[in-house]
Order: C-alpha cells, then structure tokens, then sequence
C-alpha cells in the first residue's frame, strides 16, 4: 500500500468536493426537482409602469369617489394608516380623473386613459385588490422584484432562471429594458435585477433599446473576431486551471460571462435591429428603430421572448403623478397603452401568448384623496392598486378582487405581492414552498417564510 499523507488527502478531497458543490450551485441544481410539475407558460414578460399608476384612473371604478370628490376623507379610512406625503395634512377626496366604460363579451371596466387596452379586455384579468407593505419608491421596487424591503436579495427574474435555465444560449436568460416618459422619471438601480446570494449568471442584464444594444459588448477596434475568440479560450484555460485548485464558484461565474460576452458579440446586434421587422409590425407598436421607447422595447420583448429569452422585463419610467396628474397620465397611457396592447396581440398571432406569461403593474398604487398645489395628483398608496396578467395559462376577462367603496382597502379576495409571486411560478412549473436555495443556514425563498398562496381563480 502506497503511504498517503493524511493532509493532502484532506487537501485533495476537500477541492473534489468543493469543486463538485461548485457545480451543483452555478447550475442551480439545488434538489429542487424542477419543474414540479407541468407548466402552462415557458416565459415572462413583465411590464413595470415605474412611479406607481392610478388604479383609479385606470382599473378601479368607484361610483362613490366622484358623489364625495372635494368632500374630507373619512377618517375611518386613513387613521393609523402609513401615507406618503401627505401625512397630517386635510385630506379631501379626489373623485375619478377619467370615465370608464365596459369593453369586450367580459363587460371589463377600463378607463378612457387606456383605449388600446379596452381592446383586449377579454385577454387580460384584472386583479383588483393587490397589497403591498412598502409605500416609497425604491422599497416597493425591491419588494416587488424579491418579495423583500432587504435590499441584495435575489430578483424575481433571476430566481425563474436560476430554477428554469434558459432556453438559449446565445443571450442571457433575464434581460431587462427600460424607458421613460412622464413625470419625474426617477432611476431604477441595477440591483433590482440583481442575483442577491444566487450564482451571478442568474442576474439580469440590461439591454440599450438605442446605441450600442449592450455596453461593453462591441470589439475595440483592430480586435477582429478571431482575436477576441483566441483571448477567451485563453481566459477560459487559466481560469480553468485557477478553479481545479481553488474551487470558487465566482471563477464559473467569471467563465460563463466571457463566454455569453463572446456569443452576444454576434447575437444581440441583429436582435436588436428591429428596422427588419415589416412596417405594418412597426406601425401596430408605434415603434421605430432606435428611438429607445417603450414601443420599441414591447417589440424587442417579443423577440426576445421568440428566441429563448426566460425572463423579460420593462420598465417605463414617470408614472409618480403626484401632481398635474391628467397631464402626466396622457403621456404616460399615450407612450404605452398602444405598444402594451400591440404586444399581446402580436404574441397571440404568432401563438405565443399561450405560454407567454405577461404582467402590468406598478410598485404600488395611488390614493383616493387629492395631493398638489396646480392640477389635481394623487400619493403613493399600499392598501389597494390593480395589475393585470395575461397569457401563460391564465384565465382572461375576468376580474378579481375588489378594493372598499373609495378605492383605499383591498377587501376582497386580497392579493399580496407574494402572492403574485407564487401564482407567476405556480404558472412555470414550480411549488413556491419547494423552490428555495441554501443561503445563510436557511433554504431561502422568493415568497419568504410566510405562506403564499396560488390564486387558482386567475388560472384558466
């Protein structure tokens, strides 16, 4: 029998180990038997309306908001209540800004800011009585993206693809485009899309709509593609040689986006040329190549989604009408009523919304109650805002859940954030309770420790 040093025994297996767990975590096989079982959408498409819309000048009719319009708010509202900033003032109800009228064989209601969407009153169901725990802007982001107030948590994005893959491997499996246009159009951080504790390959990455389609992405010049192709493998063979040794799993990270850098070299230039769409695709989206708008970036969506794309995800920014609130929703509802309808219709001509799951919302909703000094505006509001999902195995013209009679409490068939989180995974394939990843001590979750539940009534 050869002798063998006990430490290097030690030494040697603990790297064949750590090197196997290594792997077991980027390839997020975390013995979760995914899918759990068969999943009616493949994909997400989420559209963020950034700043929070009205859910009262959109979705919420409320008869009752216009007989006390200019009337003080109840108190048996408000008392005790977190407002944004409108807290201690006099607070007066501000009855509805826009008429509603019923659309489609479902008798939808939707108001007048939102003609396109009227059109596909029978694809969409509107859920009226969603909840959220964060009242300003950048918390409810990060509440809505991973179901949390604690900033560095992983996104929603990157925990479908951390649990699903993608099923391309040309383009990153979570992309992320943003638009503005509005009132006060405020940034939204990179860390919405982040990993958080995931392997970083699940992270988002965010997509130019104009100019170059991603930074970075594009050779210096003089470095022809050969090159560029040479100086990875060489990266590769180091890192490679580093990993055997060290077993970090950042160093796989590190491998992998130098290989999806190198193969986005030749597959995102001409994704993101939308000029060779027809023009008829073109007019029905409002879009042109390059101009950076929301109407483009539902286009790009589209293709995205058509080329293996898991999780997409837009933000519009300049919905925060805290004032001068008719004015801002006409530019708002104008830049992307139409694109968002064109979307859903252009998914369900080519037979994709069947398992293209698409959701449109906010972070949050608005008050009943008047805010500003010129043209009437709404607050942030918490207790009670509407968002709407279709496609992907969900059941369209229906409604559900109701908030109170003034639109400030969701009393009906309440949805809470996590909630939307577990019907969305419910919808791919995956138990929310089961889903989780080892971080801590503690198999983490997307719908924490709370119990969320699916809600069925959405499903078709």
């Amino acid at each position: 029998m050869n002798p063998f040093n006990r430490r290097t025994f030690l030494g040697q297996t603990g790297i064949s180990l750590g090197s196997a767990a290594a792997s077991t975590l980027a390839s997020g096989a975390i013995s979760n038997d995914i899918p759990h079982f068969a999943a009616k959408a493949k994909r997400v498409i989420f559209l963020c309306m950034a700043g929070g819309p009205s859910h009262l000048e959109t979705f919420d009719y409320k008869p009752t908001l216009d007989e006390l319009n200019g009337k003080p708010m109840p108190e048996s509202f408000t008392k005790g209540q977190p407002i944004a900033q409108l807290q201690g003032q006099a607070l007066k109800v501000l009855g509805h800004l826009a008429d509603f009228k019923r659309y489609g064989n479902s008798g939808q209601q939707i108001s007048d800011y939102l003609p396109h969407t009227a059109k596909i009153a029978d694809d969409i169901a509107i859920v009226r009585s969603m909840v959220t725990e964060q009242i300003n802007h950048d918390p409810a982001h990060t509440f809505m993206n991973t179901g949390t107030a604690i900033s560095g948590r992983p996104s929603m994005g990157s925990w479908v693809t951390y649990g699903l893959g993608a099923e391309t491997e040309d383009l990153p499996g979570f992309v992320v485009l943003t638009s503005q246009g509005g009132r006060n159009p405020q940034p939204i951080a990179s860390r919405q899309w982040s990993a958080g504790f995931l392997p970083g390959r699940f992270q988002g990455v965010e997509f130019n709509s104009s100019g170059d389609p991603v930074d970075y992405v594009s050779n210096p010049k003089g470095v022809s593609a050969n090159q560029q192709s040479a100086l990875v493998d060489a990266i590769r063979k180091l890192d490679q040689q580093r990993n055997a040794q060290v077993a970090n799993p950042d160093i796989d990270t590190r491998l992998s986006a130098y290989e999806m850098a190198f193969r986005m070299q030749t597959s995102v230039p001409g994704l993101m040329d939308i000029s060779s769409e027809p023009q008829h695709v073109l007019d029905a989206y409002g879009a042109q190549p390059g101009d950076g708008t929301y109407a483009s970036n539902c286009l790009l969506a589209r293709r995205l989604a058509e080329r293996g794309v898991r999780f997409i995800q837009l933000y519009h920014r300049g919905w925060d009408h805290h004032g001068d609130l008719q004015k801002y929703m006409d530019i708002c509802c104008g830049l992307t009523d139409k694109p968002t309808a064109a979307l859903i219709n252009d998914l369900k001509e080519r037979g994709m919304l069947e398992d293209t799951l698409v959701i449109w919302g906010g972070e949050f909703g608005r008050t009943p109650m008047f805010q500003g000094k010129g043209g009437p505006g709404r607050d942030h509001h918490i207790k009670g805002f509407s968002m709407w999902m279709a496609g992907g195995g969900v059941k369209g013209g229906i409604s559900h859940g109701e908030t109170d009679e003034l639109g400030y409490n969701a009393v009906q068939d309440v949805v809470h954030v996590r909630d939307l989180h577990a019907t969305m995974l419910h919808l791919l394939g995956i138990d929310s309770s089961r889903f989780s990843f080892p971080f801590q001590g503690l198999g983490m979750r997307l719908t924490g420790v709370e119990p969320a539940k699916v809600v069925h009534e959405l499903i078709a």
